[in-house]
């Protein structure tokens, strides 16, 4: 029996085929379902373990990135969702996953159904959309499971204009640092904290990724599922090849979870 991943998309996703093979990779079985499918109850959050909500311009990113389709899951799909967490299933959101999840109420914490939200995604400070790879410190505190076995850092790229992580407040950024939901940080090629271009969007406290307090929702801006083969590193044939994409350990990660958790 395999381990089955659901890949989320709508009008505008744009990265569900990479998501989708990155799983393959990792020893998963990933569908691709429209988020249609769900609220027609065609397709069923019960049938898998992970749910991936990945990259892209959801519904054209109108009002805000992300909104729409957080929308759909919070006041069509709540009931499921709520479900899907209480039974400590994974969730990934990338790039406008991500947005989605924080709009959605997901992250930074679920609790007996959406929160009210606690932090945001916004414009980047370059007023720009930022191309461009980026390096990640992993927080040796995090909770996440999707990071487990990273040691230091790892390289990925960034494509997005709205990928400034925004708490409400002090307070709730300092949350996020004691409880160890604080996953991933830009920093600069001697893993230290910077600011423009290393940090892209300004983030603040160069924060690039979060998870929930029981490190099995994760949201992060960085793509991994666009560094899962070595030849995806940019400077590959002046470095040499890598054993493997930087990126490939979050998706074995999740598959590695879910079969220890159901003993398969």
């Amino acid at each position: 029996m395999k381990v089955k991943a659901m890949v989320l998309r709508a009008a505008g996703t744009n990265c569900d085929v990479e998501t989708a093979y990155a799983f393959e990779l990792a020893g998963a079985q990933a569908a691709r379902v429209h988020i249609n499918e769900l609220v027609r109850r065609e397709k069923s959050l019960s049938e898998v373990q992970i749910l991936a909500i990945p990259g892209g311009f959801t519904y054209g990113d109108d009002v805000a990135a992300g909104k729409i389709l957080a929308n759909e899951l919070k006041y069509k799909l709540s009931d499921e969702i709520g479900r899907f967490v209480e039974e400590g299933k994974l969730i990934l959101g990338i790039c406008n996953g991500f947005q989605v999840l924080v709009k959605a109420g997901l992250l930074p914490e679920w609790k007996d159904g959406p929160s009210g939200q606690q932090v945001t995604l916004t414009f980047n400070d370059s007023g720009r959309y930022e191309d461009r790879w980026v390096v990640l410190a992993k927080e040796q505190n995090s909770r996440c499971v999707f990071v487990e076995g990273i040691e230091e850092t790892i390289y990925l790229p960034v494509a997005h204009a709205e990928g400034k992580f925004v708490p409400a407040d002090g307070k709730v950024l300092a949350e996020l640092e004691r409880r160890g939901q604080v996953v991933f940080r830009y920093v600069d090629e001697r893993g230290e904290r910077a600011s423009y271009p290393w940090n892209p969007n300004g983030s603040v406290g160069n924060i690039a990724g979060i998870c929930d307090p029981t490190g099995r929702i994760f949201g992060l801006m960085p793509h991994p599922e666009r560094h899962i083969l070595p030849t995806q590193h940019p400077r590959w044939t002046r470095e040499g090849l890598q054993e493997r994409g930087a990126g490939r350990i979050i998706f074995e990660n999740a598959v590695r979870v879910v079969r220890e958790q159901v003993g398969m």
